[in-house]
């Protein structure tokens, strides 16, 4: 990294609660739980829950699981539209926030099964209860919400809780649970883990209510508002995953513990006549994917009260001791992938991850660091390009995951997630902000905007965002930037390249390029990478409960999560603790099934969620029939090659 990028980030581096107390516990009928409930911890005992709502869903344009669009509705290129743009009301932004994410978690093209072979969109009429909950000790809540099917089956008392997936908002497993979930007459609760699409913008003051409309800070009551001091002068955007200064990762088992225990509540605000819903005798049954995977997997590990019946975790983001966390793999990939993927061996990506030219900058870039050897510096971009491949797949990634991951670079996930959990982790605050020698800050600045066009003569540019780009974020956003219109922006000045080294620079404690003849940049950067480090450490899970089912499933062709990082040695850690746990690895299974509806992606990937589906068929039928949990497998499968998908095709275990 170059003396002036090194100065560059060191100048700007110098970022009405209600207690409800859980029904007394009833006689247990859950197989698996303890008959006589454990005595709950001080932390866990009084849940924090705040400017609750009930709603009623029901009739020919509204249900639950889709907000009366029905498939044909989610299919539609354009998302529902608001009467009046800059001011949407909760019923339209609701309508639209689950239009986006089925969209961003299924694939509900033609051909590829869904709705026909495997899942459901039928209208489920019902109610749903919302709130704001807090972990004792945040500075900010997270949402938590409880769909309640007007079938639901008060002899059964089954609850499916989950998390969602990425930094989603509140819908961002209706897909997952909701699906599965709301017509079998169960609850479906849900948290958004302390992420989410409560975005707040510093120019205005305003940010996110309980209902996604926007309102004023002074208004109170928002879901999620940064300190005084850091909105005074503020500019930009602030979102939660980054900036609450809460490492909302370190509880992401606490909130779905927290949105079960919500799902009682609302259960006995429903049916009085049959409360109390307690841990005891309701069923309960963690599924997540994705980082929604690595929650329930967190939530799997709170042994102090027997609260949970089952887990179903996909594709999990999930961090043990000895292995990769996210961040590690994360900011190397962002660096090096890019030249690695022009390795010609893996040509055959299905997807060209950008342009030969600027994956040509990247190979000169990080040789340029040193981080492909001596030889690389000046030699060819091939033999650059065979030295990043070399180095990735001894560091663990497979060339399955490699060609998978050409996606994330395509779409700049990899410099967006990295930016995101550095700052979450090391709990900065918000970046863009006018003062200049906040101690505060992280070794490299990013700031979040609204962004003007670029153009062939100048790049996008940070300015203030529009009254209806505002109120489209909570219902549009995926809760990462960029999207939804707002774009993260990194240090001005030097080489374009230079912000992503800084990142991977958090995790190795070390100045790359080897140019530590300044003693400050090394001082603030340790600074930084203890805070990192600290934070990551704090996301480390342990051993779930002995007697918990568990069944994991990961696709084999992951290249944003690979297995091998993830899912595979958390199986290997639980079972060495003594835990039930049956892993499913699942062949021609990438990341994101919503991409399949891309042609080159559908004829050579499959979807993970029909082996959700199936291991929480499996898992269901273990607690009510006493079936034996499935065994392990992999899933030997074949793509539908362009066809519409089959049974055979998928090759389910039975």
């Amino acid at each position: 990294m170059s003396a002036s990028i090194l100065r560059t980030a060191a100048a700007s581096a110098a970022l009405m609660v209600l207690a409800c107390a859980i029904a007394p516990v009833a006689p247990a009928m859950a197989a698996g739980k303890s008959r006589a409930a454990a005595a709950k911890t001080a932390k866990d005992s009084a849940p924090m829950f705040s400017s609750q709502r009930q709603t009623e869903h029901r009739g020919e344009h509204d249900d639950l699981l889709t907000a009366g669009l029905g498939l044909d509705g989610l299919r539609a290129m354009v998302p529902p539209a608001f009467a009046d743009a800059a001011h949407p009301t909760p019923v339209e932004l609701r309508r639209r926030a689950l239009w986006a994410n089925w969209r961003g978690i299924a694939d509900l093209a033609p051909g590829g099964g869904y709705g026909e072979l495997y899942g459901s969109t039928a209208a489920v009429p019902g109610r749903e209860y919302s709130a704001f909950a807090t972990v004792p000790g945040a500075n900010q809540p997270h949402r938590v919400l409880v769909q309640v099917p007007d079938g639901f089956d008060t002899n059964k008392r089954c609850v499916v809780v989950s998390a969602s997936s990425g930094s989603r908002g509140i819908y961002g497993s209706i897909a997952v649970a909701g699906a599965w979930g709301l017509p079998k007459g169960c609850a479906v609760a849900y948290t958004d883990k302390g992420a989410g699409t409560d975005y707040f913008d510093l120019d205005a003051d305003q940010g996110v209510r309980a209902d996604g409309t926007v309102g004023p800070a002074s208004e109170g009551g928002l879901a999620f508002t940064p300190k005084a001091s850091q909105r005074e002068g503020g500019k930009g955007i602030a979102f939660k995953h980054a900036h609450s200064q809460d490492n909302p990762e370190a509880d992401w088992g606490r909130h779905v513990h927290q949105a079960a225990q919500f799902a009682l509540v609302s259960l006995n605000q429903a049916f009085p006549e049959q409360a109390p819903f307690t841990d005891a005798n309701t069923r309960v049954i963690a599924v997540g994917i994705s980082n929604g995977g690595g929650a329930v997997l967190r939530a799997a590990e709170l042994n102090d009260t027997p609260w949970l019946d089952a887990v179903v975790a996909g594709e999990p983001n999930i961090y043990v001791a000895g292995a990769r966390p996210l961040y590690d793999y994360t900011t190397e990939a962002a660096l090096l992938m890019p030249c690695a993927l022009l390795h010609k061996p893996l040509a055959a990506a299905p997807v060209t991850p950008i342009t030969s030219d600027s994956a040509e900058s990247f190979c000169s870039y990080v040789a340029g660091l040193g981080l492909l050897g001596d030889a690389a510096k000046q030699a060819s971009t091939e033999v650059r390009a065979q030295a990043a491949y070399e180095r990735m797949h001894a560091s663990g990634w497979s060339d399955d995951a490699l060609r998978a991951g050409a996606l994330s670079v395509n779409f700049d996930l990899w410099r967006a997630v990295a930016a995101t959990y550095a700052s979450a982790y090391a709990r900065y605050a918000p970046a863009g902000q006018v003062r200049t020698k906040d101690p505060d800050q992280p070794w490299v600045r990013y700031a979040y905007a609204a962004a003007t066009p670029a153009s062939a003569s100048a790049p996008a540019a940070e300015r203030a965002a529009s009254e209806s780009e505002r109120a489209a974020w909570w219902s549009d956003a995926s809760g990462i930037p960029p999207g939804a219109g707002v774009q993260l922006f990194g240090p001005s000045g030097g080489e374009r390249l230079a912000p992503l080294a800084a990142l991977r620079e958090l995790w190795s404690g070390e100045i790359l390029g080897g140019e530590a003849a300044y003693p400050e940049y090394g001082a603030a950067l340790k600074r930084a990478h203890e805070r990192v480090r600290a934070g990551i450490e704090q996301t480390r899970a342990a051993a779930p409960r002995k007697d918990l089912p568990i069944v994991v499933v990961h696709g084999l062709d992951d290249g944003l999560i690979p297995p091998a990082f993830s899912s595979a040695p958390y199986v290997a850690m639980a079972r060495k603790a003594g835990a039930q746990v049956r892993y499913w690895e699942v062949r021609n299974v990438q990341h994101f099934d919503a991409f399949l509806g891309l042609p080159a992606m559908g004829a050579r990937y499959l979807p993970l969620l029909p082996y959700v589906y199936a291991a929480l068929d499996r898992v269901e039928a273990h607690l009510h029939q006493g079936t034996p949990l499935p065994a392990d497998a992999v899933v030997v499968n074949s793509p539908r090659a362009g066809k519409g998908l089959t049974a055979e095709n998928l090759a389910v275990p039975k």
